[in-house]
């Protein structure tokens, strides 16, 4: 218990971890999931070029350590004549892997969408970009919440990765205490209870949406 008193004495080095963490995720899972719905019809194209060249980016991020993408940005791209901070580079690591992953998700939930739904969209005049916004993505959004919420966790964890950047995030503060009083187990075992309630918020906001969506199908 002493262990933990210790960790816990710490706490505003710890709540500015927590909060970090909170703004990696907010930021970039809100902007992956936009550029992913933009993403989507470029994966959906019948234009050989494009779907393909949409379809290669999402592979090299499936394929890709986030770890290893985190590397490239923050210590490839100054080789290049690009300097990015480390908080840029987090944030920017964290969308362009992420928004890949919630193009897949988008166009998984496209597919299951019944054809008829967007001929009948043509059908009152949409087309284009008022075809996608208010025929197309609504129902996609909605079919596709729980994977949404799923990889929102995966961001929540990917974020872990950078304080080895010196990102002053959750798991940074953690082990910057740990590391100096040598108590892994208390430390660690907060960070993840705090990670745990993260993750409790967004599977609540996400059972919150499913409830949503199965109403606006009943």
């Amino acid at each position: 218990m002493s262990d933990f008193l210790t960790v816990w004495q710490h706490y505003p080095s710890i709540l500015e971890g927590f909060m970090n963490t909170m703004v990696f995720v907010l930021l970039a899972g809100s902007v992956s999931l936009v550029l992913g719905i933009l993403l989507t019809p470029l994966l959906m194209s019948n234009r050989v070029f494009v779907g393909r060249g949409a379809s290669f980016y999402c592979e090299c991020m499936r394929c890709t350590p986030f770890l290893l993408l985190v590397y490239l940005i923050y210590f490839g791209l100054p080789s290049g004549g690009i300097q990015l901070s480390n908080w840029v580079s987090g944030i920017v690591a964290l969308i362009v892997y992420n928004t890949a992953y919630m193009a897949i998700i988008l166009k998984g939930a496209w597919k299951d969408l019944p054809h008829d739904t967007i001929e009948a969209g043509r059908a009152f005049g949409y087309h284009g970009f008022g075809l996608l916004r208010r025929i197309i993505m609504p129902p996609v959004l909605l079919r596709a919440t729980p994977m949404i919420g799923n990889q929102m966790i995966q961001i929540v964890k990917d974020s872990a990765f950078l304080g080895i950047i010196a990102v002053t995030e959750l798991t940074a503060a953690i082990n910057a205490i740990q590391s100096t009083y040598f108590i892994p187990f208390a430390s660690f075992l907060s960070a993840v209870l705090m990670y745990w309630v993260i993750c409790l918020a967004i599977e609540l906001l996400t059972n919150l949406f499913t409830r949503y969506a199965e109403v606006r199908r009943a």
